[in-house]
């Protein structure tokens, strides 16, 4: 018999907590509740479970969440746990080190097994997001270019090119993290990945060079 599967969760709403509990009653152990990213952070520190259960958008941010406990505790299965289908979700939340993203809509009866697909190894994502994911890696998401002199361009992301527009805007990191409901971690991960492609040493050279497009 397989053990009972000790799950964390962060949720700021009572009743999601709730009907989390009654899900895993009879196949898991929830070991801490909590409501917001940096109570999340803390309670996986102290408690070690098998799972993280985050919703994305509670105090705090999920996402942030997510990525540091993944790098803090690469044992511990991070899920996303949210009603969102939006595409840069889901991206930043793997992208976090999330190894499921489970939409709240989905069967209750369902939730025990998702969870030990996850601590298998396995990805658990809902059908409906599994060509979205696909779509990314196969790199159709919308791209630009912009030119960098001579014959060379470099080819942004959609992402990489509104987190360039708000950093030329004079939106700080945490600023744009918040426009655009990502963490800051990730806002910093497309700013590194643009000034690479831009062969850039700093934030100023990039906007210059969007400025010179202008």
């Amino acid at each position: 018999m397989e053990r009972p599967i000790r799950v964390l969760i962060a949720d700021d709403h009572p009743p999601t907590r709730a009907g989390v509990r009654t899900a895993l009653q009879d196949h898991g152990e929830v070991c801490a509740e909590v409501g917001t990213a940096r109570a999340a952070v803390d309670a996986a520190m102290a408690e070690r479970p098998d799972v993280c259960l985050l919703d994305i958008h509670m105090p705090g941010n999920g996402i942030a969440a997510a990525a540091h406990i993944s790098a803090a505790l690469p044992d511990v299965a991070v899920v996303m746990w949210t009603v969102s289908r939006d595409d840069q979700d889901l991206f930043d939340a793997l992208r976090a080190g999330a190894s499921g993203y489970l939409l709240k809509d989905v069967d209750p009866d369902r939730l025990p097994d998702a969870l030990r697909d996850v601590m298998r190894g396995e990805a658990s994502l809902p059908q409906s997001l599994v060509t979205r994911l696909v779509s990314e890696f196969r790199g159709r998401e919308q791209r630009r270019r912009l030119p960098l002199g001579g014959r060379r361009s470099a080819t942004l992301t959609s992402r990489e090119w509104q987190t360039l527009e708000l950093m030329r805007q004079g939106l700080s990191t945490a600023e744009i993290a918040e426009r655009l409901f990502i963490a800051p971690v990730t806002v910093r991960t497309h700013i590194s990945a643009l000034l690479r492609k831009l062969r850039v040493p700093d934030r100023e050279s990039a906007i210059r060079l969007l400025d010179q497009e202008r």
